[in-house]
């Protein structure tokens, strides 16, 4: 099993201005002379871990990470205007010309995975590669299966859902998403902390194969609850601004371009139907299913990774592509 490659620190850390009025934190680790590689990580809201640094050899690659609009030290921190899709493509796309990369391999899990496909099928001509996990369509079946009564999530978290649904008074329970919307925009400050506690609790104590139901979550410090729960409900609200079925109808648009598909046979936040479903879409990309839930930190899908990045430097050390 590949593990983690070792702990690393930036090289460099910027702020770029992407409009008047948001701000993106950079940074990039790794070889400066390597194979690029834009890292896009989950929520929408979640920001930036330090181990998102370690899933490419920094020998061979030139890793780039930032925290999306709203998110973690981006500013303004937890920012709903001009935030959308096309907004965060767009701040993609001017991060690889502020940079002066000309094509670079796109990796991103969960909502990440979103992005990076509707990155992919703009930009096409950009990206060298793709390696996607925890995959995300963005589609009114999965949006319901994890947030509501008439989704599945409920049945296999039952004490994570009763803490979750606790906040919301019974009559307001048929339009979760938008009782907790109505809660995370309240003006008093106590209702916003508990309602992104309670939503951020539910999401991020899930993520794991093997958890204690019991135990906190990935997004425990409060910092990270507030964007994480007020950016999801502000996308998922607008059907994460893509037309139905966008990412797979564009499936053409990158259907040459080398992909790994990477997917928790039990994962329970975003269902195995959606990367089945991508695969059978787009079956020139490798779809490895394995026996881990959504986290990227489970060791089987951390080995999934690895492998796909390695495997991706490998071909590029061999043959560079221009």
């Amino acid at each position: 099993m590949r593990e983690l490659y070792p702990a690393i620190e930036p090289h460099r850390t910027e702020r770029l201005p992407v409009d008047a009025l948001h701000t993106l934190y950079l940074e990039e680790c790794g070889n400066p002379e390597g194979l690029p590689v834009i890292f896009l990580h989950g929520g929408p809201g979640a920001g930036l871990s330090t181990y998102h640094r370690r899933f490419f050899d920094p020998a061979r690659y030139r890793i780039v990470l930032f925290d999306q609009r709203g998110a973690g030290q981006s500013t303004p921190f937890a920012e709903l205007t001009d935030n959308t899709t096309a907004h965060l493509v767009a701040d993609i796309e001017a991060i690889r010309e502020h940079l002066g990369i000309e094509r670079w391999v796109v990796f991103g899990g969960s909502w990440g995975s979103t992005l990076a496909l509707a990155y992919a099928q703009a930009h096409a001509e950009r990206v060298l590669g793709l390696v996607l996990r925890g995959i995300f369509l963005g589609g009114e079946e999965e949006l319901r299966w994890f947030n509501e009564f008439d989704g599945g999530a409920r049945l296999i978290f039952p004490e994570r859902w009763a803490r979750f649904i606790a906040p919301i008074p019974e009559a307001e329970r048929g339009d979760l998403l938008e009782a907790y919307w109505q809660r995370l925009t309240s003006s008093d400050e106590a209702t916003r902390l508990a309602a992104a506690h309670a939503w951020s609790a539910w999401e991020g104590g899930s993520t794991t194969l093997v958890h204690d139901p019991d135990a906190g979550g990935d997004f425990d410090d409060p910092h990270k609850a507030v964007s994480l729960a007020l950016m999801e409900a502000h996308y998922f609200r607008h059907k994460v601004f893509l037309e139905p079925g966008q990412l797979l109808r564009d499936i053409d648009r990158i259907r040459t371009i080398p992909a790994t598909i990477v997917h928790g046979r039990y994962d329970i936040i975003c269902p195995m139907k959606s990367a089945w479903d991508l695969s059978q879409a787009w079956p020139e990309a490798n779809l490895r299913v394995v026996l881990a839930g959504h986290s990227a930190a489970d060791p089987a899908i951390v080995d999934a990774l690895v492998t796909a990045t390695d495997a991706l430097a490998d071909r590029w050390f061999r043959a560079p592509m221009a």
